[in-house]
């Protein structure tokens, strides 16, 4: 399969006119060959030129790793002292005759302590943007990634449903993060997470991006909870919207508000459908109830590897969703200072519709 996926890339370097791929540890990495490698002060470095073996730039300390590799890679390794480093990676430049060359990077992924050291390799090369090549190259989820979705949807919703009889009023949101966490890693979580849980309770729960704070749950409050797990490197990313005792009709309005907008998103999600319809869909419905200014994000992102990636449901991207295409629904309404809602589950494009892989219940349930 990996031997696949990197014919799949060096195809499409030839169609965009690129000589070679730089890729430092991070998803697409790991998703060529495999193997995984930390992000640290050391750099790692894979080269991938059409038409030769790949070479891997990396410590001596890491060289036991080449065995899991599923095809031939060259390994050029480097010792403790960082003057060597360029040496190295002089030489893996050489290797594939890259000096003076088209070599694209990940600009998201590639930071500039291995930018720096590859461009002293290869003075001469120029370093176009590949961002549409690596991209591409994930887009498409197989089974085996769709089923590793599925069984981190299923981690992270177990984890949530052992976590909601703990919640108490009176707890702060950060013992309520810390409770869902150690759940997410008892029902079978990869320890390193997609993104550390959302908790956020009233006027907090109206920032889409809160982090949990020593705020104390009370009666009267929404509380949000956007979290997911993580499955074999594929992961999940959901939200579900309490009640935390009784709250105001208002509240309770916005709430199936969401949950109708939530559910229009999900349906608009097919085969040959452009991610714009999918977020004017959810939209629509947020709007015609009054609430349009109070919905201020997209209505989704892509998943996979990463929390966030291709496809993007916004209202300009004409991009038209395929089978295999995999993404979340989260349509919110923040109203500043009081409170806020937003309902999320995650969705695989398949020939003939879409299959929803979360179905945590959706209605407003009272937790305290």
């Amino acid at each position: 399969m990996t031997l696949a996926r990197l014919n799949n890339l060096t195809a499409s370097m030839r169609t965009s006119k690129l000589d070679a791929v730089i890729l430092n540890p991070g998803p697409t990495l790991t998703y060529l060959t495999g193997v995984h490698f930390h992000l640290m002060e050391r750099p790692v470095v894979l080269f991938v030129a059409p038409g030769q073996d790949p070479v891997l730039v990396l410590p001596e300390l890491e060289l036991p790793k080449m065995e899991l590799f599923p095809y031939k890679v060259q390994a050029v390794a480097y010792g403790e002292n960082p003057s060597e480093w360029e040496n190295a990676f002089r030489k893996a430049a050489q290797a594939l005759g890259l000096d003076g060359k088209r070599i694209g990077v990940e600009p998201r992924q590639l930071r500039l302590l291995e930018f720096s050291h590859v461009k002293a390799g290869a003075p001469e090369s120029e370093f176009p943007d590949a961002s549409n090549v690596l991209s591409m190259l994930r887009l498409k989820k197989d089974k085996a990634e769709v089923d590793s979705m599925r069984r981190a949807v299923k981690i992270a919703q177990d984890a949530l449903e052992a976590t909601i009889p703990l919640i108490k009023i009176g707890m702060t949101e950060r013992e309520l993060s810390s409770e869902l966490v150690m759940q997410l890693l008892k029902n079978g979580s990869d320890s390193e997470f997609p993104f550390a849980p959302i908790v956020s309770a009233g006027p907090n729960s109206a920032n889409p991006h809160a982090s949990p704070t020593e705020r104390k749950l009370q009666a009267g409050d929404l509380l949000v909870v956007d979290w997911g797990a993580a499955y074999e490197g594929y992961i999940s990313d959901l939200t579900r919207t309490f009640s935390v005792g009784e709250v105001e009709d208002e509240y309770q309005r916005i709430h199936k508000i969401v949950q109708e907008s939530n559910a229009a998103g999900r349906a608009a999600g097919k085969p040959g459908v452009p991610c714009a319809d999918v977020d004017k869909a959810a939209r629509e419905v947020i709007e015609k109830s009054g609430y349009g200014k109070y919905f201020t994000h997209r209505t989704g992102h892509g998943i996979g590897m990463e929390g966030h990636e291709d496809p993007y449901m916004r209202g300009d991207n004409m991009q038209l969703l395929e089978p295999g295409m995999a993404f979340t629904v989260e349509p919110g309404i923040y109203l500043a200072g009081r409170n806020g809602v937003r309902i999320e589950d995650n969705v695989v494009i398949t020939e003939t519709g879409a299959d929803v892989l979360s179905d945590m219940p959706r209605e407003m349930r009272v937790v305290g």
